[in-house]
This record gives C-alpha cells, sequence and structure tokens, in this order.
C-alpha cells in the first residue's frame, strides 16, 4: 500500500501531491491494478490533512479513470498508465541516482544539479533562455 507525505513548503496543492504520488506509484509498478489505496481515514492520520483535501485527490484519480471507490470496501486501482514499464523507469532512475552522485562529486550543489535538470528538460528552442 502507499504511504503518501505532504510537503507543505513544495508549493503544490496537497490534493495534488497526493495525486502525483499515485500516478508515480503506477508508473514504478509499486501500484498495480487491484491494489487498495489507503482509506480517507487512514491517509488523515499519517499526513495530517482535512478529509475534504484527500476526497479531492481521489475524485481527480477517479476522473483521469486511474481508481474506482467502492462503496464500503475502500478505493481501488482499476487502471495502469501507458507508456514505458516499471523496468524502464526503475533502470533510468539508477542512471540518474548515478549522474547525481557525479555532479556531486564535481561540486554541483542542489541548485545546481536543477539548473542542469531543467535545462535539459527544457525544448531545444528555448535552452538559451534564462
Amino acid at each position: 500500500m502507499i504511504a503518501f507525505v505532504v510537503d507543505s513548503q513544495s508549493g503544490v496543492p496537497p490534493y495534488l501531491q497526493l495525486v502525483q504520488q499515485v500516478r508515480q506509484a503506477l508508473r514504478l509498478g509499486r501500484l498495480r491494478v487491484g491494489d487498495q489505496l489507503p482509506t480517507v481515514k487512514e491517509v488523515v492520520a499519517r499526513v495530517a490533512i482535512n478529509p475534504n483535501t484527500v476526497l479531492k485527490a481521489y475524485r481527480e484519480l477517479e476522473r483521469d479513470q486511474l481508481v474506482q471507490g467502492r462503496p464500503g470496501q475502500g478505493t481501488f486501482v482499476v487502471q495502469g498508465l501507458s507508456g514505458p514499464g516499471p523496468d524502464v523507469f526503475r533502470e533510468l532512475a539508477h542512471d540518474l541516482a548515478s549522474w547525481v552522485q557525479r555532479a556531486r562529486a564535481a561540486g554541483l550543489d542542489d541548485e545546481g544539479i536543477q539548473g542542469l535538470m531543467d535545462g535539459a528538460m527544457r525544448p531545444a528552442d528555448q535552452a538559451g533562455v534564462a
């Protein structure tokens, strides 16, 4: 089962953080079709957020047809995400972790690493724009 974490300093709304965490768990194979999400009560107790925030996240996941609420049973994953499988993500995550270690060894701090990542993810026509 997924264990949610909410970062109140991130600037991302808490409900969206929950949605993103479910999507990431699906990508990485940590959640699969048939798996149950924690109940609203469990999330509220663990993360100390408003129940309506959890409900909003679960409703968005239902709208995206990734999960389905079953009265009296809970909320279950009904569909995975399209795209590369979990093995591809694990391999790339390993490669990225190695790259981050090399960047740190070269003297880059988090801000420098983030700057390189942002630049690499920017479309080529915007790469020179600061």
